[in-house]
């Protein structure tokens, strides 16, 4: 399991914005190590965010994103109080899930 995310999340006149920041290596298996070896690809490859049961955002994610990604977004609902839950799967098997709570 990866280090915790952290997601913040707030909501204005009816819309909630979401902020995460993701603790992934997010290796292309492109770049060499010191001794010239290939470092082997190690990426998120799915990403689903929800309110409550209700997915609110879901994407594939691929090599072209950097170490530590950031993403933000919104959606129309939620209140203060509710949760917001974000979840990732990596192409070595590894997956995160974290939520918070809206304020």
């Amino acid at each position: 399991m990866g280090n915790p995310m952290k997601i913040r999340a707030a909501v204005k006149d009816g819309v909630t914005e979401v902020k995460v920041l993701i603790s992934h290596e997010m290796e292309t298996g492109q770049r060499k190590d010191a001794a010239g070896a290939l470092i082997p690809a190690w990426f998120i490859t799915e990403l689903t965010a929800k309110h409550g049961d209700k997915v609110v955002l879901q994407g594939e994610l691929g090599t072209a994103v950097s170490k530590n990604p950031y993403l933000a977004f919104r959606f129309k609902g939620g209140a203060k109080g509710d949760k917001v839950s974000v979840a990732w799967k990596d192409n070595k098997g590894d997956s995160r899930t974290d939520e918070a709570t809206i304020g």
